[in-house]
């Protein structure tokens, strides 16, 4: 049985629900005791949904006379005094913007390897399976540092409750802010948005979308299914959609747990930025397209006619 730490991410004081999947990998066989690590002050109020996934400790973390909130050095020196405080075996987190950051100052902090950007995590034979080479190649690495530092692509491991009782305890670092870097502003996507990476479900449209204005079909359909909508490099190329939504090689990777791809021929560089997705729905009138040897479901249609209709039937089951 081993001591596993899970940095856990809110939003807006919220358990993000991407946490869910990384908690389901931490547990393991179920014999590991769970150490959800909070820096925002929401230890009480998460202490239900993080219970549900099997978490016995919430460590609510601290810096006594100072606030880490946008300080990412700080952050990090804090995490890592209270890994080391707790005698944790292994820290998980999400592969997310602030994952990746966090995690990186952490492993250069405790002069520790780090695994980011996991698919897969066997925390008794303390390996991890990663990606390589555009998604045509996966590889199984053995940690062996300790504690075990790694990130996990949000929705990469399927989320499965194991109720708990979690108690809530605090721990106040002892540490100083460098006073190098401070986050002064944040521009954030607009009310309603959800980031690509942690989408459970995408609706992906292609250069045959043919206008910015056009995509609104496809945000009407994502907002039914409570997902986000991303494009191609063609499409953003193209000027219908900002980078911030384009999927692929060159722009995000993904792991929804549904991935519509409206008007996509399947070019190897898109595929490798969603090639992990659960479910994938091809929609695409060409019928000898590329993505429809990729996908698990496959409709020869115009999109322009597919997609509202499906719009209209989720309307009515929903």
């Amino acid at each position: 049985m081993a001591t596993i730490g899970v940095f856990i991410e809110t939003d807006g004081g919220n358990v993000k629900d991407s946490n869910f999947g990384v908690l389901t990998a931490a547990r393991g066989s179920g014999d590991n005791t769970i150490v959800a690590m909070m820096l925002d002050g929401s230890a009480d109020s998460a202490r239900q949904s993080l219970g549900a996934y099997g978490v016995q400790t919430i460590l609510q973390v601290s810096v006594p006379g100072d606030d880490p909130a946008a300080r990412p050095e700080l952050q990090a020196l804090a995490l890592a005094a209270a890994v080391e405080n707790q005698g944790l075996d292994a820290l998980l987190g999400l592969a997310s913007a602030r994952g990746r950051d966090i995690f990186a100052r952490l492993a250069a902090i405790m002069d520790l390897p780090l695994a980011s950007d996991c698919l897969a995590v066997d925390m008794a034979a303390r390996t991890v399976k990663k990606s390589h080479f555009s998604g045509k190649t996966f590889a199984t690495i053995r940690m062996t540092g300790t504690p075990m530092l790694c990130t996990i692509r949000p929705n990469a491991i399927e989320a499965q409750q194991a109720p708990a009782e979690p108690t809530v305890s605090t721990f106040a670092a002892a540490v100083t802010d460098p006073g190098r870097l401070a986050v002064v502003d944040v521009a954030k996507a607009p009310a309603g948005n959800i980031d690509l990476t942690e989408a459970a479900v995408i609706v992906t449209g292609g250069r045959p979308m043919a206008s910015a204005d056009n995509y609104k079909i496809l945000e009407a359909c994502a907002e039914l299914l409570g997902g986000a909508v991303g494009a191609s490099r063609a499409a953003v190329d193209a000027g219908f959609a900002p980078h911030s939504m384009q999927v692929g090689q060159t722009g995000k990777t993904v792991s929804p747990r549904l991935y519509i791809a409206c008007g996509l021929s399947g070019s190897v560089q898109h595929f490798a930025g969603m090639k992990t997705s659960k479910v994938i729905v091809a929609i695409n009138t060409d019928k000898d397209a590329p993505i429809f040897e990729k996908c698990d479901y496959g409709i020869i249609g115009d999109l322009f006619e597919v997609v509202p209709v499906l719009t209209e039937v989720l309307k009515e089951q929903l």
